[in-house]
């Protein structure tokens, strides 16, 4: 398989998991008055912090496979077991904000983020150890510690949801501004890449 077909199944599955959180949002029966539209604040909240999380995994993922030369079958079941858990969004999403942000739902929201989160680690994992260790994917990422600061937050966010809900929920939310600026490490390393092979060609 190459790396357009890999690319095109995710972005096809990651479209439909944005598709089916919207679709949560009921829109109010036989009610055209805005304060119809009070109880769904909840639920909009928690698709817009869903929706800046599939996005920034959606931009790193569409970076990440632009930089790769070849996928094996490793990469394939990783990235299957990153979309796994990222179908899981719809879910826990309108779980929580159906609940208005209570206890449990909100621990459960931040347990799927953690586990896509550890996926995608594992995805770039495999990735790094596919292509190479001289590869650009390696020479880009790293040792990735802004991912592994994450895992921490989501751990630490988990913890405070016992005393607050909303410390947790704040705490997801801080992640998501950490990533919410694209990474440019990658493009910046095939930037880099470029100018040498030009100037070797030279």
């Amino acid at each position: 398989m190459n790396k357009g077909r890999l690319e095109a199944f995710s972005d096809g599955v990651i479209a439909i998991i944005i598709t089916i959180m919207v679709l949560e949002i009921k829109v109010p029966e036989h009610s055209e008055s805005l304060v119809s539209l009070k109880p769904l604040i909840p639920k909009f909240i928690s698709y817009i912090l869903s929706f800046i999380f599939v996005g920034i995994y959606w931009n790193n993922h569409h970076h990440l496979l632009h930089a790769i030369k070849k996928v094996s079958g490793a990469m394939l079941w990783a990235n299957l077991n990153f979309l796994f858990w990222l179908s899981l969004f719809p879910f826990a999403a309108g779980w929580m904000g159906e609940n208005h942000f209570a206890l449990w739902p909100v621990i459960v929201y931040g347990v799927v983020l953690f586990l896509a989160a550890v996926a995608y680690t594992i995805f770039v994992i495999v990735i790094k150890r596919t292509e190479g260790r001289d590869s650009l994917v390696v020479q880009a990422v790293g040792n990735d510690a802004k991912g592994k600061i994450s895992l921490l937050f989501y751990i630490t966010g988990i913890g405070l949801s016992f005393i607050n809900p909303w410390l947790g929920v704040a705490l997801y939310f801080f992640v998501a501004c950490i990533w919410f600026i694209p990474d440019k490490r990658i493009e910046k390393a095939m930037r880099e890449q470029e100018l040498n092979d030009a100037a070797n060609r030279d």
